[in-house]
């Protein structure tokens, strides 16, 4: 049976902060969470890409209630200050869809010393995470979405003595650990919402192989190498639409009955209709464990689920 933005369920009253809303998925997310009913808080880099994201949501939704708030996920100190103004501004998160990312691009080193993949695909959320989650406690069903991919197939958990790749550098491995790792959080996290009694859950998905605006993003960067032919080619004989490929993380933000610590994702992997998928990776304690280390150790912070504060360690 096929799922659609139709089967949504209405989503008025409900808060949903989506990162990397001004593009690819997270746009497709957000156009979807806005025309269900839901305040969608639009977190991205980019505030012209936003504030265009932003109009093309209005034009299609004219009755939308939206909120542009800027977040780089490379930087910390910009982290601090997007949950920050979210904090202020909200009193309940309903959902906290980790969506932006980046893929397979060449070495480089953000202000924070980190690695640029590892910072926004993983250390940015973390700490975004951990900074809102007072909202999420205090929702009752609230959900965190991470968002993995058909490359967490090719990575390997986070090595807490090497988690930047200091040594012989490989992109796409990176991005693999990295997408891995969004599926540990997940599975993680929803230990941590169990243990501490929180009315939350974690749900992992994946787009399977999308037409968005990643590939040309990683090539513009230098960083596509081999590969990147390769998954042009099959991203045009099989690629699903940006639109069709949002599908499987919109399911898990918003379908009832939903159960935590699952994945999401096509049918046939790469496409079709978003369903659950059985666990092929779910992560070992070890791996998540390492996970964890790894990112209270570089970002300083830990995750509080008292529903109080992020904890600076």
């Amino acid at each position: 049976m096929s799922w659609t933005t139709a089967d949504i369920p209405d989503q008025t009253g409900r808060v949903a902060l989506v990162t990397g809303a001004n593009g690819g998925l997270g746009l497709e997310s957000a156009i979807a969470l806005a025309g269900a009913g839901a305040h969608v808080v639009m977190a991205a880099r980019d505030q012209a890409k936003a504030g265009a994201a932003r109009e093309r949501i209005l034009a299609q939704h004219p009755g939308a209630s939206l909120e542009v708030v800027e977040l780089d996920l490379g930087s910390q100190a910009s982290v601090a200050l997007a949950a920050e103004q979210v904090l202020a501004a909200h009193e309940r998160l309903d959902v906290l869809m980790l969506n932006a990312g980046v893929m397979a691009s060449p070495k480089a080193t953000t202000e924070d010393g980190f690695d640029a993949q590892l910072a926004t695909n993983v250390l940015g959320h973390w700490s975004l995470l951990c900074r809102l989650a007072p909202l999420v406690v205090a929702t009752p069903g609230a959900r965190v979405v991470t968002l993995s991919s058909i490359a967490q197939h090719q990575g390997r958990a986070l090595d807490p003595a090497d988690p930047h790749m200091s040594g012989r550098y490989n992109p796409w491995l990176m991005y693999g650990n990295t997408k891995l790792a969004a599926r540990h959080l997940a599975v993680g996290l929803q230990e941590r919402f169990e243990v501490a009694g929180v009315d939350a859950i974690a749900v992992a998905a994946h787009p399977g192989l999308t037409n968005s605006d990643l590939q040309a993003t990683t090539h513009a960067l230098g960083g596509a190498g081999w590969q990147g032919p390769l998954w042009d080619r099959l991203s045009s004989w099989f690629g699903m639409s940006v639109p069709r490929g949002a599908l499987s993380q919109l399911r898990a933000a918003t379908e009832p009955g939903v159960r935590g610590g699952t994945l999401y994702g096509p049918l046939l992997a790469m496409a079709g209709r978003p369903v659950r998928r059985p666990l092929v990776r779910p992560g070992s304690a070890s791996a998540v464990r390492r996970l964890f280390e790894v990112c209270e150790r570089e970002t300083g912070l830990s995750l509080d689920l008292s529903g109080v504060s992020a904890t600076d360690r």
